[in-house]
């Protein structure tokens, strides 16, 4: 488990959160897997700001389709004023709904306030859901030989046109 944590990259998903999207998409993912075999490790501070699918909904599919979710809940939890006033969006947590998803599904759910907590966290999912060497890593490809190619194109268009003058 801590080896595919590691291998997980971080911003894919954007400014907003569909936790009940990725609740969904990681059952169809994992739909030809063994109900022994299927986990998701969900690493949110809770808020579902954006998506169609409702988390506590999406979890008790996941349910049915022998999928345990593990939540790990980040951020503080209750708001915090600003010297402006105003409450600073997206850090609150929300532990019941991160609770209930991991209560749903046969999971459990943690709490990392830091680094080091987070850490501990992935050493205890690694004895709670060990994992072969033969395990499939479901992490989305991009491409990016665009970059490389794009500048090698430019780099021999200006050096044919250095050569002309």
């Amino acid at each position: 488990v801590e080896r595919l944590l590691q291998e997980a990259q971080i911003g894919l998903a954007g400014k907003e959160t569909a936790i009940g999207d990725a609740i969904g998409l990681a059952v169809k993912r994992l739909a030809d897997e063994p109900p022994g075999q299927k986990v998701l490790i969900l690493l949110t501070d809770g808020a579902n700001t954006a998506g169609n699918i409702d988390p506590l909904k999406a979890a008790q599919l996941a349910n049915k389709t022998g999928l345990k979710i593990y939540t790990i809940g980040v951020g503080s939890v209750r708001r915090r004023q600003s010297a402006f006033g105003f409450n600073s969006p997206g850090t609150d947590l929300d532990e019941p709904t991160l609770r209930k998803i991991a209560e749903i599904t046969g999971g459990r759910y943690f709490r990392a306030r830091n680094t080091r907590e987070l850490q501990e966290i992935y050493q205890e999912l690694d004895k709670l859901e060990a994992v072969g060497k033969d395990s499939k890593s479901l992490r989305p490809m991009k491409s990016l030989y665009t970059w490389p190619l794009s500048l090698s194109l430019l780099l021999a268009m200006l050096i044919a046109i250095l050569r002309r003058r």
